[in-house]
């Protein structure tokens, strides 16, 4: 679960980090009272949607009157903001953080995640910040600096030290890295972070740190833990189809094909898409149903492809372990039946009872097209759609 910058700057002063002052607003009239609370000369306005690049695609906006602030305001609320993460549709704009401006003298970054090769989490710093981290990381990968958490003791005094002397900070500096860093890293335990990221930190003209910019992303296995980041959950951001999976438990991520994937199991699902690209394909989804997939969930699970235009062909792929052969043939048919399935349905069946669900398929008369294996089922989905 991904939270709003306004939301993560709200999370990171109550862990004692420093940012901008600045307001969240979902109409243009709130930009006269937030312009005179803030003071000053010019403003930065930032569209908040749950994406990176939004500076490069007009997202953020450097204001220095209230008549221009008011007119990007204007051009960014209730329009979609299209950035190289979210393409081609983009998400809808429908808050603004309207922040002061910092006088900038260095921007860094710092960020920490999960890193699954040591099993650690892992502290990343580079005195390369802003909008061309990706570059830097490409191009010039000895400029990130990494430090290593260990799972018991967690992130020590002197890993702090290595990283404010690599990205040659120096004086008070250092000790306040430090002080950033372990407040950083307790947020993400606590609060079962998958990622958080600040980037740029700045360096001011005084000298001081500050995050002027964060992402957040909650571990969405253990938000049930923490109430108050579960009340931040922003599901417009979200696809549709897949807000309407999470609420029936099924595991569905929209992607831009036209095959509609329905399989049960995680692994399966990836081998299915694996065999249709294989073939020429583009799969439309992933979508694993579960191992005890149900009619009911079949049904709904129909439902949730067709609602993308995009999807001119379906193909099942079910293996019989937990649940039989013949109850999941059922469950196709009466979905097929229930949901009004107007493009071909390719199905592949494999397990328990596999001659009683296949023998099912063929009489039901919905116009199943029943597939002897799964590289056969690709090849006739990618026919389908041809």
């Amino acid at each position: 679960m991904n939270l709003h910058e306004y939301q993560a700057k709200q999370v990171l002063r109550e862990y004692g980090i420093t940012t901008p002052r600045g307001q969240a607003i979902e109409s243009a009239a709130a930009v006269d009272a937030v312009l005179k609370e803030l003071g000053g000369e010019a403003w930065v306005v930032k569209a908040q949607i749950h994406a990176g690049g939004r500076g490069k695609a007009g997202g953020v906006k450097l204001v220095r009157s209230p008549e221009a602030c008011l007119e990007s305001v204007n051009a960014l609320l209730g329009k979609n903001l299209v950035t190289y993460q979210n393409a081609p549709d983009g998400q809808m704009v429908s808050r603004l953080l309207i922040e002061e401006t910092l006088p900038i003298a260095r921007e860094l970054y710092i960020s920490l995640t999960v890193d699954r090769e040591t099993e650690r989490v892992a502290l990343v710093a580079s005195s390369e910040g802003g909008m061309e981290i990706e570059e830097v990381a490409h191009k010039s990968p000895e400029k990130i600096l990494k430090e290593f958490c260990d799972p018991i003791l967690g992130l020590q005094d002197f890993q702090c030290r290595n990283l404010a002397f690599g990205l040659n900070l120096t004086g008070t500096q250092i000790n306040e890295f430090g002080k950033l860093a372990k407040n950083l890293y307790r947020l993400f335990m606590e609060s079962d972070l998958a990622m958080v990221e600040i980037n740029p930190l700045i360096v001011t003209a005084s000298g001081s740190l500050v995050a002027l910019d964060c992402k957040i992303g909650v571990d969405d296995n253990a938000v049930f833990r923490h109430k108050a980041l579960a009340a931040m959950s922003d599901t417009s951001q979200l696809d549709a189809k897949e807000v309407a999976a999470k609420e029936c438990d099924i595991s569905y991520i929209a992607l831009s094909g036209s095959i509609g994937c329905m399989v049960n199991g995680a692994g399966l699902a990836m081998a299915t898409m694996d065999l249709v690209k294989l073939h020429g394909g583009q799969p439309a989804n992933f979508l694993d149903v579960g191992g005890g997939a149900t009619a009911e969930i079949v049904t709904k699970a129909f439902k949730i492809i067709l609602a993308d235009a995009n999807v001119k062909a379906v193909l099942v792929n079910i293996f019989g372990g937990i649940m039989r052969c013949d109850i999941i043939a059922a469950g196709i048919i009466a979905a097929i039946k229930d949901v009004g399935v107007q493009v071909p349905v390719i199905v592949r069946l494999e397990g328990t009872n596999v001659e009683l669900g296949q023998k099912m398929l063929k009489e039901s008369g919905v116009g199943v097209i029943s597939a002897p294996n799964l590289t056969e089922a690709a090849k006739l989905a990618v026919a389908a759609v041809a």
